[in-house]
C-alpha cells in the first residue's frame, strides 16, 4: 500500500511580504514556509494552525486552501502537502517554540522566488501558487462525521 507523507503548510502574508521560517539543516541555513506534519486527531486546517503557532508563535487561522501537491523529495520519499493561504493586516513579531526553528523573516515574493536556500522547491512553487490568485474555500477538504471535535 502506498503511504505518502501528508504535511501542511501556510503562505503568511502581509503588507506585500510572506513570511518563511529559517531552520538549519547540514549545516545550512534554509527557508520553508511554516509547514509539518499532519498529526492523528486533528483536521488539516487544524494541522496548519498548529504548525503555524509552533513555528512562528502567530496564532491564526487558514482563511483558504490553495493547492495540495502530491510530490515525490529528492530522496524518494513520498508527500502530499496541502497549502493554505492566512492574510494578516501587517506584519507582526514572531517567537519559533519550536526548537528546529532558528528565525522566522518578513521577505518579498522575489527573494523567495530568487533565492538559493530554499528547503524544497515547493516553497517557491507555493509562492507562484498565492500569486495566481487560487484561493479556494476551506470547505473544499472538510472533515465528514469527525469525531474529534466538540461539534461532531
Amino acid at each position: 500500500m502506498f503511504k505518502p507523507h501528508v504535511t501542511v503548510a501556510c503562505v503568511v502574508h502581509a503588507q506585500g511580504k510572506f513570511l518563511v521560517v529559517e531552520e538549519t539543516i547540514n549545516d545550512k541555513a534554509l527557508w520553508n514556509q511554516p509547514a509539518g506534519h499532519l498529526e492523528a486527531n486533528e483536521t488539516l486546517v487544524q494541522a496548519a494552525a498548529r504548525e503555524l503557532w509552533e513555528e512562528t508563535g502567530i496564532d491564526a487561522i487558514p482563511q483558504h486552501f490553495i493547492r495540495m501537491h502530491q510530490w515525490i523529495a529528492p530522496d524518494n520519499t513520498p508527500f502530499l502537502r496541502f497549502l493554505f493561504a492566512i492574510e494578516l493586516n501587517e506584519t507582526c513579531a514572531t517567537w519559533p517554540n519550536d526548537g528546529d526553528i532558528d528565525r522566522c523573516l518578513w521577505v518579498t515574493a522575489d527573494e523567495i522566488l530568487t533565492a538559493s536556500n530554499l528547503r524544497s522547491p515547493l516553497v517557491a512553487e507555493s509562492i507562484r501558487c498565492y500569486q495566481s490568485g487560487q484561493r479556494y474555500p476551506l470547505a473544499l477538504i472538510g472533515e465528514f462525521n469527525w469525531p474529534f471535535t466538540s461539534d461532531a
